[in-house]
């Protein structure tokens, strides 16, 4: 049996959440959830974002499956999904982006994965304002966090038979910064002969992923590049909803949706359900439970590419329920 710290989130997250965990209960897979929440709700009825005792939960269960998450304006907190990423350094957030058939786009061939450093960089919020008229930001780089998260992606591309490895950066402005980074990504390439190291500098890889999208298959990269360049490839696949994500650390895990919390449709019943679902499965398989994740990854695609039961942003008519229980039923009848 596994136990599963589950955080439904906000909007339509308590939706969502709850689609993904009728559809990993459907794999026969024993789970205990262990439901805590955080978020404006929360805050709205306990004054607090995040009570003790969803850290209580976390640090006991070591493996989260997270709904969006509202961060209350002017409460103190940049992001309650950043403080969870450092409080766990939970360095490796990684986000798979998969063309699924049924959904028109321009492209076929897209299935690549992007490693984004997940503790540092500009996202570290070292900021000061040094006059009235200018302010700082500082953007730190360091040789360990460069060497891990490089290294995770160049495991995972050993692990599932990948070819080759996109460093994204900006070294040739950011000599010192992004030249580390580049110089960590030439050092732990030459441990995988197999693997052809790409460089690609920042500006030029949004370019060739909007041109030629099929040409990369792992991206690393640090914090801020990761987080535009995976909502950029999210579009070209359909969209935010479509778009798993996990944050990994040594010993705990959080999967969790890329997209937010969209309040304004919280509670009608028409959420797509899938990039919950999807991170609902790349858990399974953190779990060791490939078979599992596979079953439902299988199920959502074939559900969306028939088209018959999906929600309005897929082009379809259906309901959360109703998509949910379209993939549950053909995971029942594998």
């Amino acid at each position: 049996m596994y136990n599963i710290t589950l955080i439904p989130g906000d909007g339509i997250g308590p939706e969502v959440t709850m689609a993904a965990r009728k559809i990993i209960d459907a794999t026969g897979i024993d789970v205990k959830w262990e439901i805590v929440n955080a978020g404006a709700n929360v805050y709205e009825k306990k004054g607090v974002l995040v009570p003790d005792e969803v850290y209580t939960s976390i640090e006991k269960n070591k493996v989260v499956l997270k709904g969006p998450i509202t961060t209350p304006i002017g409460c103190g907190f940049r992001s309650i999904n950043v403080l969870l990423r450092k409080k766990y350094d939970l360095f490796a957030n990684i986000r798979p982006v998969k063309k699924i058939k049924g959904i028109d786009t321009p492209f076929e061939n897209i299935n690549l994965t992007i490693f984004r450093e997940n503790t540092e960089g500009l996202y570290s919020g070292i900021e000061k304002k040094e006059t009235e008229g200018a302010a700082q930001a500082i953007k730190v780089i360091t040789k360990k966090a460069s060497l891990r998260i490089i290294k995770e992606a160049f495991d995972y591309a050993k692990e599932n038979s990948k070819k080759k490895v996109a460093v994204v950066h900006k070294a040739n402005i950011m000599k010192l910064t992004d030249g580390l980074f580049l110089e960590c990504a030439r050092e732990v390439s030459k441990e995988y002969p197999d693997i052809e190291l790409q460089e690609v500098i920042v500006d030029n890889m949004c370019m060739q992923l909007v041109m030629n999208p099929e040409k990369y298959e792992v991206i690393v990269t640090t914090n801020l590049y990761g987080d535009i360049l995976s909502d950029l490839c999210a579009g070209l696949v359909g969209g935010l909803g479509l778009v798993p994500g996990a944050n990994i650390g040594k010993g705990i895990a959080v999967f969790e949706a890329v997209h937010g919390s969209a309040p304004d449709i919280a509670g009608k019943n028409i959420a797509n359900p899938t990039a919950v679902i999807l991170s609902g499965a790349m858990m399974l398989n953190y779990l060791g439970e490939k078979e599992k994740s596979d079953l439902i990854i299988d199920a959502v695609q074939r559900t969306i590419e028939e088209g018959k039961y999906i929600t309005k942003d897929l082009g379809g008519i259906s309901t959360t329920s109703e998509m949910t229980k379209a993939i549950i039923e053909k995971i029942s009848k594998k």
